[in-house]
C-alpha cells in the first residue's frame, strides 16, 4: 500500500474508531438524527478501508469523509454547543490531507461559514468572534502546511524523476509510461512508438575532449530533442549517451518521418562546440499483447542493427518483421 493509500486508511481508521462511541451516546441522549449522521460517517469510513484493501481506489475518493464530518460537526455544535464544537478542528485538518488543495480549501470555506453562522445563533457575541478567528486561523495554518507539503512532494518528485544534466525524465517513471501506452493501444487501438537514440562514437568524445564536452553535447541533443518533439511526447535518458523518445498517437510512418528529421538535424548541429556529433535509432510501435520490456528490447534490437550498419541512421522494427533500415546515412 502506497503512502498516499495508508494515509488515507489510517484517517478513516482512527476516525471510525474515535467516532463509533458517540454514536451511542447520541442515540442515548435523544439525538437520533446526530446519531444517524455519525454512523453514516462511520458507515463510509470502513466503506473506504475495505475499498482501500481490496481494491485500487477508494469509495468516492474520499468525498463523503468531509460532507459527513462537516455536517456532523455543524449538526452537533448546534445542540450541543461546544461539545460539538470541539470537533471541528480536525475536521478542518483531515479535509486537507484527504482532498486536492483547491477542493479543500474550497471544502473548508463553505464550513467555516456554516459553522460562523450556527456560532453566531448558539454562542454569545463575544465567544463568536473568539470561535470564527480560531477556526479562521486553524483552517489558514493547515492550508499554509498542505501547501508547503505539496510543494516539498513535487520538488522530491522531480529530483527522484528528472536527469539533473539533460532535465530529461529518467529511467525512474519509464515502466509506467510504456505500460500505460500498450493499456492505451490494447483498449483503444491507439498507435504509440519509440525511438531509442544512442551517440556514436561518444567515448572518444570524452577521451579526446574532456567530459565536460561531453556533458555539452549531451544537453544540446536534450535541448535539440525537446524543441523538436509535441508537447505530449516525452524523453528519457535511460543511459550515459543514450536517450529513449515516446511519441503517443504516433503510428510507425509518423515516427519514421520524425526520426529522419532528428538524425539530420543532429549531424549538422555544432553544439556549442564545433564537433562533429552524430546519432543512431531504433525506432519500432507499440503491440497490444505485449509488455513494456519486451517492446523496449525491440527498440534496442533496431538500435543494435543501426549500429551495426555504419551509424548515424535510423532502424525500423515491427513486431513480427525483421529490422528495416529507413534513414540513409546522414550528410556529415
Amino acid at each position: 500500500m502506497g503512502f498516499r493509500r495508508q494515509l488515507v486508511y489510517h484517517l478513516h481508521f482512527w476516525a471510525c474508531l474515535a467516532v463509533a462511541p458517540l454514536i451511542v451516546v447520541q442515540w442515548l441522549h435523544q439525538n437520533y438524527l446526530l446519531s444517524a449522521l455519525l454512523f453514516l460517517f462511520c458507515a463510509n469510513a470502513l466503506l473506504v478501508i475495505g475499498f482501500l484493501r481490496f481494491r485500487q481506489h477508494y469509495f468516492l475518493r474520499g468525498w463523503l469523509f468531509p460532507l459527513l464530518a462537516m455536517s456532523c460537526a455543524v449538526y452537533s455544535t448546534a445542540i450541543n454547543g461546544h461539545v460539538g464544537l470541539y470537533w471541528a478542528y480536525p475536521a478542518i485538518t483531515a479535509v486537507f490531507f484527504l482532498m486536492p488543495l483547491r477542493d479543500a480549501a474550497i471544502s473548508n470555506f463553505v464550513f467555516l461559514t456554516l459553522m460562523a453562522v450556527t456560532a453566531f445563533y448558539v454562542f454569545p457575541l463575544s465567544e463568536f468572534w473568539r470561535i470564527t478567528t480560531s477556526l479562521g486561523l486553524t483552517c489558514l495554518f493547515a492550508l499554509i502546511f498542505a501547501w508547503l507539503v505539496g510543494r516539498l512532494q513535487q520538488e522530491m518528485t522531480e529530483l527522484a524523476t528528472t536527469d539533473p544534466l539533460t532535465g530529461c525524465r529518467n529511467r525512474a517513471t519509464l515502466a509506467e509510461s510504456l505500460t500505460n501506452q500498450i493499456k492505451l493501444c490494447k483498449r483503444y487501438g491507439r498507435p504509440s512508438s519509440i525511438l531509442l537514440l544512442d551517440l556514436d562514437h561518444f567515448k572518444a568524445i570524452n577521451d579526446n575532449w574532456g567530459h565536460h564536452i561531453g556533458d555539452t553535447v549531451l544537453a544540446g541533443i536534450a535541448r535539440l530533442l525537446s524543441n523538436r518533439l509535441r508537447d505530449n511526447d516525452h524523453i528519457f535518458r535511460i543511459g550515459g549517451e543514450e536517450f529513449m523518445v515516446l511519441l503517443p498517437e504516433t503510428s510507425l510512418p509518423e515516427a519514421e518521418t520524425l526520426a529522419r528529421e532528428l538524425v539530420k538535424s543532429v549531424a549538422v548541429e555544432p553544439f556549442q562546440t564545433g564537433i562533429g556529433v552524430t546519432i543512431s535509432g531504433g525506432l519500432t510501435q507499440a503491440c497490444a499483447n505485449e509488455t513494456w520490456s519486451v517492446w523496449l528490447k525491440r527498440a534496442d534490437q533496431a538500435l543494435y542493427k543501426a549500429k551495426s550498419d555504419g551509424r548515424n541512421r535510423v532502424v525500423q522494427l515491427t513486431g513480427s518483421s525483421p529490422p528495416a533500415d529507413i534513414g540513409l546515412q546522414g550528410d556529415r
